[in-house]
């Protein structure tokens, strides 16, 4: 089964991310987005499977990453109460790892394997 995982990473401490909670979302074809599955991220900062009981499907989705909830909780307040990421699928059979690195006043991405 095809899976879609993240890894979460403060690089302003040097450290997992954890406890910061996700959303993984789909587009539907009027333009909006439908909620696919969400979880917490754990004490390495990672969050497994994101995909829901119906499968990943092709298409654009969208990782919604409350950071105002981390940031918080580390006593801070940070400048993005939220990151979403918005990427596609073209092979649904695929490994979907879309990794974010965190900090309180910017943050980055790429495709992860």
């Amino acid at each position: 089964m095809s899976r879609v995982t993240t890894h979460v990473l403060d690089t302003a401490r040097g450290m997992p991310a954890a406890g910061v909670p996700v959303r993984l979302e789909r587009s539907r074809p009027d333009g909006g987005f439908v909620k696919i599955s969400s979880g917490v991220t754990d004490a390495d900062g990672r969050l497994g499977d994101l995909v829901g009981e119906e499968g990943l499907v092709g298409g654009v989705h969208r990782l919604v990453f409350d950071t105002n909830a981390y940031h918080e909780r580390c006593g801070e307040r940070g400048f993005y109460p939220s990151v979403t990421i918005d990427f596609r699928i073209e092979d649904a059979s695929q490994h979907h790892h879309v990794p974010l690195l965190l900090s309180p006043f910017g943050y980055s991405t790429y495709r992860g394997s």
